[in-house]
């Protein structure tokens, strides 16, 4: 037995199939941007970190546990 769709509900599943695609590529995009952002985020840190006075490990844990 063959199925038949008629034309408009064909088109509808068409068009929300190529939505879906389209989301999907977008969201692959800005996830793309988040990465790129929070790498330059980094490089900028670290140039910074170069140009800094170098503080002993013990010291870093002490300010993150609130005893500078």
């Amino acid at each position: 037995m063959q199925t038949l769709i008629d034309d408009s509900k064909l088109k509808q599943l068409l068009k929300e199939a190529f939505i879906e695609a389209i989301e999907e590529k977008m969201n692959i995009f800005q996830d793309m941007i988040v990465d790129v952002v929070e790498d330059i985020a980094m490089v900028r840190a670290i140039q910074e970190g170069e140009n800094t006075e170098t503080v002993s490990k013990q010291e870093v844990f002490n300010m993150l546990e609130g005893q500078a």
